[in-house]
């Protein structure tokens, strides 16, 4: 069966948007991308405080409310059926809760042929990413690095660490049926 999604798992700053962006001009069909980070950045303000929506701590710590977990189910059944529909998808997504987050996909995409690829980044250099961009609160990137893989199931797995995200879409693609 032809691979139909790419879920790219890792921490913030771990290079998933590149990478997904690099899977995009290397695979010979097209394939959208779906990340989470557009998904929260869809969220009315009303919900990016605390309580129902996600909050994100000076600290780099990320709080989820149950609104937030709604419409995230939303988000990954409309993902789903976008695939179901006939388009190949990328998902760029964190899993905080390491098999606890990766198991509402694995519903969502049932029946369908998934890639589960672990996006892996030493926490310092991912940190140092982080001040880079300058859109993330400190800290983040350092407390993700490990948390998101812990008890995670993989297909592949890539270092960004000393990898170029070309490069790990090439050693992803070479997984892609």
């Amino acid at each position: 069966m032809t691979t139909q999604v790419i879920v790219l798992n890792g921490g913030s700053s771990s290079g998933k948007s590149g990478i997904a962006r690099c899977l995009q001009a290397e695979l010979p069909t097209p394939w959208l991308a779906a990340a989470i980070d557009t998904f929260v950045d869809s969220l009315p303000a009303s919900l990016r405080s605390a309580g129902e929506g996600i909050e994100f701590a000076a600290d780099g710590g990320v709080a989820i409310g149950e609104e937030f977990r709604r419409l995230e189910t939303a988000w990954r059944e409309g993902v789903a059926a976008t695939v179901r529909a006939g388009a190949k998808v990328i998902i760029d997504d964190v899993f905080l809760g390491g098999p606890a987050s990766q198991e509402p996909w694995r519903k969502a995409l049932t029946g369908l042929n998934v890639l589960w690829v672990g996006v892996h980044c030493e926490g310092a250099v991912a940190e140092a990413r982080e001040i880079v961009r300058g859109d993330r609160p400190r800290g983040m990137a350092a407390a993700q690095a490990e948390k998101v893989h812990r008890g995670v199931s993989y297909d592949v797995e890539v270092d960004t660490t000393h990898m170029e995200s070309l490069a790990c879409a090439r050693t992803i693609k070479l997984h892609v049926t």
